[in-house]
């Protein structure tokens, strides 16, 4: 579906037989604009919906972040820090005070600058995971890193935790407080009182950083490694 205006929106339809109402949602990391119709609604009603909350929706563009391509000059984040990326040589990049030196044409920075992050995100992540661990004295089953749009992490009822290797780009204390957030999950696969008790007691500011994510989390996803 399509709303004239400046600029032309772009609205998903997706009918869901368990939905009891209209749903709009915006992506914070891309913007798409999806609305979900209950059984029985017709495309008009949709469209008749849409229109009534166009500005609702404008205003929700509005405010997701320009994306970014990494490239020679740009200053990408890291560990809550910028990195400035500049021309480097060998094969692989590698870190200097406050740049980032990367090898190979400017055609290659995207790709060479994600491979790095992926790599720094698993070592960060381990560590963090096995710290928690310990400290609570339970073990995880293995690490998978992902490029998740909906989460930033999650544990299955098997013990193995998944993360976005996007924390790599935030605060080091956040990527720390995810870490906790799986690995609490280890003692309680729940989000019971019982859970934020052993949360707290794993990392006792995780309020702090939660809230950083919830206000700068969509900066992160605003970069793009590839096509």
């Amino acid at each position: 579906m399509e709303l004239p205006g400046t600029p032309d929106l772009r609205v998903q339809l997706r009918r869901s037989a368990r939905a009891r109402r209209f749903s709009l949602r915006v992506s914070g990391l891309d913007g798409r604009v999806t609305l979900t119709l209950p059984r029985g609604a017709s495309v008009r009603q949709g469209a008749d919906f849409v229109r009534s909350r166009e500005e609702w929706i404008r205003r929700h563009l509005e405010d997701k972040p320009e994306r970014q391509t990494p490239g020679f000059g740009a200053l990408i984040p890291f560990e809550g820090y910028k990195l400035e990326i500049v021309p480097g040589t060998g094969r692989a990049p590698r870190l200097d005070g406050m740049q980032l030196l990367v090898p190979g044409t400017a055609e290659s920075v995207p790709r060479k600058v994600e491979t790095f992050l992926k790599h720094m995100a698993r070592d960060r992540l381990a560590e963090a995971s096995d710290r928690y661990a310990a400290k609570l004295g339970r073990d995880y089953t293995r690490i998978t890193l992902r490029d998740t749009r909906s989460r930033w992490g999650s544990c299955s009822s098997r013990g193995a935790l998944n993360y976005s290797w996007r924390l790599i780009m935030a605060p080091v204390e956040v990527l720390d407080y995810v870490a906790a957030h799986e690995v609490a999950h280890l003692a309680q696969m729940n989000h019971s009182p019982a859970y934020w008790q052993v949360l707290e007691g794993l990392c006792p500011d995780y309020r702090d950083h939660k809230d950083w994510l919830r206000i700068h989390g969509n900066t992160l996803h605003a970069w793009v490694f590839r096509d």
